[in-house]
């Protein structure tokens, strides 16, 4: 049991500063290089459709607003980081989190660049891998980038919540 309390606790404190980390990350882009960030009003609208039976939308921000959505955009945003803060811990075990080392972060982190190429940029109009989008190649790099970020941002977090909580 105090394993299972572990484990959740840990991948709710981990997956929350990686996820702070990655707005970080996007709030400096934005303000340093003039690129925008991802509207998570928009991951909201697209799970409140999701969740009346419509999975593909040809461009979500042309779709029906939903009610709420920018609220469950953003928790959405951040349930998925402490998810993949669970995933770096099922894999790689609280032994990890005890001696955090920035190798499993790093590769959980561009793992989950899957998820906006398979899931999420196909189902909101953008194609495999942004291949509906003007200028493909830089959206990908944007992605990997910013995922690489939450994989760092799941390291430092790690090592903060070691060092908080020896």
């Amino acid at each position: 049991m105090a394993d299972a309390v572990g484990y959740l606790a840990s991948a709710v404190l981990i997956g929350t500063g990686a996820t702070v980390a990655m707005d970080i990350w996007g709030m400096v882009r934005k303000h340093l290089l003039g690129m925008p960030s991802l509207d998570y009003a928009l991951v909201g609208r697209w799970l409140g459709h999701l969740a009346s039976g419509r999975l593909h939308h040809d461009r979500i921000a042309a779709s029906p607003p939903v009610v709420g959505e920018r609220a469950v955009g953003w928790a959405a945003h951040y349930l998925i980081g402490i998810g993949f803060a669970g995933v770096l811990l099922a894999i790689f075990g609280l032994d990890w989190a005890r001696q955090p080392t920035i190798g499993p972060p790093l590769l959980v982190g561009i793992g989950t660049v899957a998820a906006p190429f398979l899931i999420m940029q196909p189902a909101m109009g953008a194609g495999i891998a942004a291949s509906r989008m003007p200028h493909p190649w830089f959206a990908r790099l944007q992605s990997l980038v910013t995922h690489t970020v939450f994989g760092l941002g799941l390291y430092a977090a790690g090592s903060l919540v070691r060092a908080l909580l020896p």
